[in-house]
């Protein structure tokens, strides 16, 4: 008898020892789903990073080199893992954060390089579109939500290019 694919949970803890060793075993149940279920779960995972902090310390999470060591190391290894990342509560912006040059202000909050974001997005949205895809998985839509977040409002034109029409392999 088949087993049914596991579903993508709604959070992951990270624990301190895990973030120290770049173990990545908190992520090891999304490894099991295939592209539908991953994409039909778009925005919906939340990151709990359980770091110690002191009280009085000011920096964001993003701040903190070995949660963003951590955070690269997933991002290597699941390329799809900010497609997955909830939106409206920040989850998706830290994770960029994390792999990226930025600032942090209080009043504006994080303040991305702009050439760097714009490479990054185009980069990862060429890549999940080929990869969706390849799965037979419509994902445009979710994709061009993903980039909103990040403030790119992608004009139709953009999915119209030749190269993206049809697979270039």
């Amino acid at each position: 008898m088949a087993h049914p694919p596991p579903a993508v949970p709604a959070t992951l803890r990270i624990e301190a020892t895990q973030i120290r060793d770049l173990d990545l075993g908190a992520l090891q149940a999304l490894r099991g789903c295939g592209v539908a279920d991953l994409v039909d779960a778009a925005g919906s995972l939340e990151l709990q990073f359980d770091w110690p902090r002191d009280p009085e310390d000011p920096r964001e999470l993003s701040e903190i080199a070995e949660l963003r060591l951590w955070s690269l190391r997933a991002d290597a290894l699941l390329p799809w893992l900010p497609l997955l990342l909830e939106r409206s509560s920040g989850q998706l912006t830290r994770h960029v954060a994390m792999l990226l040059p930025h600032g942090f202000s209080r009043s504006e909050g994080i303040r991305f390089a702009p050439e760097s974001l714009e490479l990054w997005i185009t980069h990862r949205l060429f890549w999940l579109d080929r990869w969706t895809q390849e799965a037979g998985v419509p994902c445009r839509q979710k994709l061009s939500q993903m980039a909103a977040v990040l403030g790119f409002d992608l004009e139709p034109s953009f999915w119209e290019a030749p190269g993206l029409r049809r697979s270039p392999c």
